[in-house]
């Protein structure tokens, strides 16, 4: 550990030790009073309407949308994709931007996984314990720094009470699909006494490798390989069809969650752990030689499979009225130690990921001044990251972070006015190289304005920076995962974003809409492009740094058409739309960007009935970069039947549901490995839920 790392920890540690023992002492007084919950959400200023488009995924929407992945949940919501690498592996993709650039969050703090250094790399948040999820679209980094400059995606577990349960409650749930034969359980439990609160969760999910509605290489590839290759070679593997190999998963874990709560606040911990086992598809297994009677024979080997293993820690603490000029104070800390191997197809441990991290912040809203309500934080992390064995592609770092940020808001005779300013300081210590340091700055103004008529405009302007990460800086060295070598560069500069966003939203009787628009600048772009060189038989990818543009438009409807005694019929639609271009070199095009989206779908809920019906339509996407091949379009058509009882004091929900029903060849532009990993086909779901 170096010795700015052990510096930092201290820091976090002082800065726990000298605000903890005033909130244990207020959490010890008389809890006799009524005590109101201290809701904290991805944004403190959220209670009110926000410049910034906010999307939130909860109760039956977000039953009806749960996925292996959190970003395979959300990807249905205008403007969020998945990256997918698999059933397994997924982060999400806002605007067109992901990896590095929208962080990931468990109740505000990250996941401290190492799933930003590789698309195969899964997010440790599992969707089935999340009570709500948050999207906030565009530039974050004024509260969560300079990785949040395409989005934040904030997962609320509910795994730190904030408040104590008036009685026991309790969920239970068992799934199971016909493809892939994928089986889910996933339970918790919430209950009190006197002044704790205590909450446990556990989850499970096995599954085979799923069937896909044919090839696993697209037809751009075979033509491609035909074109390139000629006649196949006697002996020649044949390819794979139906059944996406190394697709398979097994995932488990849980949590325990305890605090201790008074009248004025409240003091929390909670424990958890996060363990999978999952193929890795994609077509890259390994050749091994061997050598035997002075000859080398070639063995190929079969997917890796990559062993995941993580304990995470959490605390919090929240306090009304902790001073005079304040309204509220929290404080969060999370610690997590990660490992996981990837076991060659053969069997043999191969290389292995590692990564300490901890991060804190601390959060003070202040009361009205001058007519502004805001808050004020700091936020520190540290993250200690290896990646050791033959197949490393980027040497042992460690990174740590300082930011300091205020949000605030004043109300004009109606018109709401936002801003915010934020300093960050981070630091790039690598085992062998150059160090990095970057000093950056973020600043935002929003404007609301009510209309007459239910409807609403808004406006932001934001300007933000982001550091590079290690691996662009570091990477040196095969990345099988994607294919390729990668080759990062050490002198990259900070990324700079001017962003302009506006919104229309109209909300009233029983419409909803919504257009969202945008365009971001970007300075000094970084991005992996492919320079047509190859090494050790891969083609190379060059981390560099260009000017570049992104534009786009959502838009989001919802209409209640009927409405009678004990249901309603709601019908809904969606749109999204983001367009690049960089400003230099003969191809403008850059990688892996979403196509145009659309969506419609039906809602309906009669007494203990609920059906929905929902289709997309995904374009097809030939503004590709050097290297990419087109993807081409495809319809999702998805169903889900729910029917719910009484039974004494508990509730039994049954379900059915339907996925990909055309059974069509979904291939995600946004994924590394799209020609060798089709989406999962026709799949039809089940399940049971009780709640007590």
């Amino acid at each position: 550990m170096s010795k700015e790392n052990a510096y930092l920890r201290a820091a976090v540690a002082a800065c726990i030790l000298s605000i903890t023992p005033g909130v244990a002492t207020y959490a010890q007084e008389s809890a006799d009073e009524p005590i109101d919950e201290l809701v904290v959400r991805a944004h403190p200023l959220s209670a009110e309407n926000l410049a910034q488009p906010v999307s939130t995924l909860s109760g039956d929407a977000l039953e009806r949308a749960l996925a292996p992945s959190i970003a395979e949940t959300l990807r249905n919501i205008p403007g969020v994709h998945s990256s997918s690498f698999g059933q397994a592996v997924g982060r999400p993709v806002i605007r067109g931007l992901g990896g590095a650039r929208v962080k990931t969050m468990e109740d505000r703090i990250d996941s401290m996984d190492v799933s930003v250094s590789s698309p195969d790399h899964l997010t440790t948040i599992e969707p089935f314990t999340a009570e709500s999820i948050e999207v906030l679209k565009g530039p974050s980094t004024l509260l969560y720094g300079s990785g949040a400059i395409g989005g934040v995606v904030d997962v609320h577990t509910g795994r730190i009470p904030h408040a104590v349960p008036e009685k026991l409650s309790a969920k239970a749930e068992i799934r199971t699909a016909d493809n892939a034969n994928h089986r889910t359980g996933a339970a918790s439990i919430q209950a009190g006494a006197g002044t704790f609160a205590l909450h446990l969760d556990a989850f499970y999910r096995d599954a085979d490798e799923y069937d896909i509605p044919g090839f696993a290489e697209s037809a751009a590839l075979r033509a491609l390989e035909e074109l390139e290759g000629g006649e196949e070679e006697e002996g020649e593997e044949e390819e794979a069809f139906g059944t996406l190999p190394g697709s398979q998963l097994e995932t488990r874990g849980g949590s325990v969650g305890v605090s201790h709560v008074g009248d004025r606040g409240f003091l929390g911990v909670a424990v958890s752990t996060y363990e999978a086992d999952y193929g890795l598809p994609g077509g890259h297994g390994h050749e091994h030689e061997e050598e035997e009677s002075g000859a080398e024979e070639e063995e190929e080997e079969g997917n890796p499979v990559l062993d995941l293993s993580q304990t995470r820690i959490d605390a919090e603490a929240g306090l009304d009225a902790p001073f005079a000029g304040f309204s509220s104070l929290n404080l969060r800390l999370g610690f997590n130690d990660y490992e996981h191997t990837e076991v060659e197809g053969n069997g043999e441990a191969g290389t292995v990921f590692a990564t300490e991290a901890l991060e804190g912040r601390l959060e003070l809203t202040h009361e009205p001044l001058w007519g502004i309500e805001g808050a004020t934080g700091i936020q520190v992390s540290t993250r200690d990251f290896s990646a050791l064995g033959e197949e490393a592609f980027v040497q042992p770092v460690d990174t740590q972070t300082l930011g300091i940020f205020y949000v605030g808001q004043r109300d004009f005779g109606g018109t709401g006015l936002e801003f915010g300013l934020r300093y960050e300081h981070v630091e790039h210590d690598p085992t062998d190289g150059l160090s990095r340091t970057f000093d950056l700055g973020a600043a935002s103004l929003g404007l609301i304005q009510p209309l007459e008529g239910g409807w609403t405009f808004s406006a932001q302007l934001d300007y933000s920076n982001r550091a590079p990460v290690a691996e662009e800086l570091y990477s040196d060295g095969a990345h099988l995962a994607t294919q390729s070598f990668e080759i990062g560069d050490p002198f990259l500069e900070e990324e700079r974003a001017t962003n302009v966003s506006a919104s229309l939203r109209y909300e009233q009787d029983a419409l909803r809409f919504s257009l969202n628009a945008y365009y971001t600048d970007f300075s000094d772009f970084i991005y992996e492009a492919a320079t047509g060189a190859e090494i050790e038989e891969l083609p190379v990818l060059q981390w560099q740094q260009a000017d570049a543009s992104f534009r786009g438009v959502e838009v989001d409807v919802g209409w209640e058409a009927l409405n009678w005694q004990d249901g309603t019929l709601t019908l809904n639609a969606g749109f999204d739309v983001v367009r690049t271009r960089l400003d230099a070199g003969e191809n403008e095009n850059l990688p892996r960007i979403p196509p145009q989206r659309w969506r419609v779908g039906t809602v309906l809920s009669w007494q203990d009935f609920l059906a929905e019906v929902a289709w997309s339509r995904v374009d097809s996407q030939d503004d590709t970069a050097f290297g990419e091949l087109p993807t081409e379009a495809y319809n999702d058509l998805r169903v889900h039947l729910g029917y719910g009882f009484n039974l004494g004091d508990s509730r039994l929900e049954v379900f059915l549901a339907g996925r990909n029903l055309t059974d069509d060849e979904q291939r995600y532009h946004t994924s590394f490995i799209k020609d060798f990993a089709p989406q999962p086909g026709r799949t039809i779901e089940a399940g049971v839920t009780l709640r007590l």
